[in-house]
């Protein structure tokens, strides 16, 4: 939700946002104030037209690290499941991939956008969030214990691709897909954070084989978790920095 914050504080227009956000994809949005039936994403948007950038923030909770959220309720509950959710204001929004098989046996994917009300009583959605600088150290570090712990396990043996994507993160990479009104601390964290995010979901799907045995799986799986939270960490900290004109 970068996109929605740079739009709410006047520095991209509306009409980039639902293209910012959906991409490629379809997105549609379920129970939003005012409608009765699941609406595109653009006519959802100005829902949230009265709210400040401050009032909008990404959560990536995990269990166990509910962090963000704005304690039991339906919407806690979901965006625990679901991994990935957005505060905004007095609203949750949680979004759900589906998959769709034509008659034919092609299959595409969606997004449903579901708002949810939160509690009156809902703490702020920044509690105990790390700031840019905290997470940027916090990433580094765990990207170098990760490198040295998969090195000893001999990871390019089994799996190439996911050795040679870490080393390839210490690079400088200039690149950012966040929208204008974010410093260049938030903009290189979360370059870094969304190649990381990738490797990390390939490293997921590695079904052990080959060189690596259920014990090596393991290992490498502990090796990972470390790392999967810092990540997770940097790009709460970057999508939710302070905009600046």
């Amino acid at each position: 939700m970068a996109w929605v914050r740079a739009w709410r504080a006047g520095l991209v227009p509306f009409d980039e946002v639902p293209d910012a956000v959906a991409g490629d994809e379809e997105h549609l949005v379920a129970d939003a104030p005012g409608t009765w039936t699941d609406v595109p994403l653009r006519d959802a948007l100005p829902t949230l037209a009265r709210l400040s950038p401050d009032e909008i923030r990404l959560v990536l909770p995990a269990p166990g690290d509910p962090r963000g959220l704005p304690g039991p309720g339906d919407f806690t509950g979901a965006a625990l499941l679901a991994g990935e959710a957005v505060v905004a204001g007095g609203l949750g929004l949680i979004p759900q991939v589906r998959t769709h098989t034509s008659g034919s046996g092609m299959t595409w994917e969606t997004v449903l956008w579901r708002f949810y009300p939160l509690p009156a009583e809902a703490p702020a959605a920044s509690l105990t969030m790390p700031c840019a600088a905290e997470a940027e150290a916090e990433l580094a570090t765990a990207l170098a214990e990760t490198t040295a712990a998969l090195t000893r396990l001999d990871v390019a043996q089994w799996r190439p691709e996911l050795a040679g994507a870490l080393a390839a993160l210490r690079r400088p990479d200039g690149a950012t897909d966040l929208p204008p009104g974010f410093d260049p601390r938030s903009r290189r964290l979360f370059a870094r954070a969304a190649v990381l995010d990738r490797v990390l979901a390939l490293a997921e799907h590695a079904a052990p084989g080959g060189a690596v045995n259920g014990y090596e799986a393991q290992q490498r799986d502990a090796a990972l978790r470390p790392l999967t939270t810092a990540c997770r960490r940097a790009l709460v900290a970057a999508c939710n920095a302070p905009l600046r004109p």
